[in-house]
């Protein structure tokens, strides 16, 4: 299949263009290599995949309408795996106008490329910071999530909206995937088990916020990339039985669907870092600090649909994929 994957310089996005390209997929990619963190990371994750001969490489942003608008015509892509986000939590408190301009305007313009060019499926990243204020656990794609908690989950959740009205009045097939803390090899610089490798290796503290009494369902970056491709290769489909008098907010009876991809096992941030200490060897000396605005206490998933209806669930355990991460950062950075 022909397959575009925004964001194919980033964390997820190539991880899952080699994985597509494996199977005999022709992938195009795009990604605005910005500054975000060091770009160097990216062009280092780019390399492993640029010179595949299914590959094509656009260095382009998803806010250049025109330059979309272009792409999609010339290309005809049968699949669309949007993955170009502005991502981060605490940066969107800083910065909520990136958020804007990437997440929902960006999108708008890749939800207009796939309507005027006969796009068969558009999958999408949301995200679990969608359910902000929500308390019961686990998060179910079942519940309504109406109180974000940060501009990154506003964005997400606008993301699901828009996908849907464009599915309602396009007949465009559309599934949001709700990523839950997805970690692992060549994961981004402003995440926290990139963070606290650095600071453990370099003698200094690390920062852990909410004094240590988070918890989240990690997940790793090829069990996310597994649910992507299961996901992919079956185009969202309408539910006959949906009821606008007890609205399923996972379904409609437009071709649209939001799953989440998590571990289904949430993990308190002391072993998650406990698993850290132990990979590396080394003791952290931990700065405990409160809660940071728009982040929230636990995550956790329930991935009852996606086993039920793609026979698939993530398996990857923390201890074992944080000694996959800590191996590629000592070889990455040459510690």
């Amino acid at each position: 299949m022909k397959v575009l994957v925004t964001g194919a310089a980033g964390f997820i996005g190539s991880a899952l263009s080699i994985r597509l390209l494996d199977r005999g997929d022709m992938v195009f990619g795009i990604d605005n290599h910005n500054d975000y963190y060091d770009p160097k990371l990216k062009e280092a994750r780019l390399a492993r995949h640029a010179n595949h001969p299914n590959y094509h490489h656009f260095r382009m942003d998803i806010e250049d309408g025109e330059a979309v608008e272009v792409l999609f015509k010339e290309h005809q892509f049968e699949i669309v795996v949007n993955l170009a986000a502005q991502a981060g939590v605490r940066y969107s408190i800083e910065n909520p106008l990136a958020y804007i301009n990437t997440n929902i305007v960006g999108f708008g313009h890749i939800l207009e490329g796939c309507r005027h060019n006969n796009v068969g499926h558009l999958i999408y990243a949301s995200s679990s910071s969608v359910y902000g204020s929500n308390t019961k656990m686990p998060f179910s794609v079942h519940d309504n999530v109406d109180h974000p908690m940060s501009v990154y989950a506003a964005s997400k959740k606008a993301n699901e909206l828009m996908a849907h009205t464009y599915s309602h009045l396009y007949d465009l097939p559309t599934t949001g995937l709700r990523f839950f803390t997805v970690y692992g090899p060549w994961g981004r610089p402003d995440m926290a088990l990139f963070k606290f490798t650095r600071a453990i290796l370099a003698g200094e503290k690390i920062q852990v916020f909410n004094h240590g009494k988070h918890s989240r369902d990690f997940t790793y970056v090829d069990d996310i990339v597994e649910g992507v491709v299961r996901v992919l290769d079956r185009a969202a489909k309408s539910n006959l039985h949906w009821n606008g008098d007890n609205p399923d907010p996972s379904t409609s009876l437009a071709p649209w669907r939001v799953y989440n991809i998590g571990n289904n096992n949430p993990v308190e941030l002391m072993d998650y870092i406990r698993a850290l200490e132990n990979s590396l060897g080394i003791k952290a000396e931990k700065e405990l600090l409160p809660l940071q605005p728009g982040d929230v206490p636990d995550t956790y998933a329930d991935v009852d649909d996606l086993v039920e209806e793609f026979g698939y669930k993530p398996l990857m355990n923390v201890n074992q994929g944080v000694e996959n991460f800590v191996k590629w950062y000592k070889e990455y950075n040459c510690v």
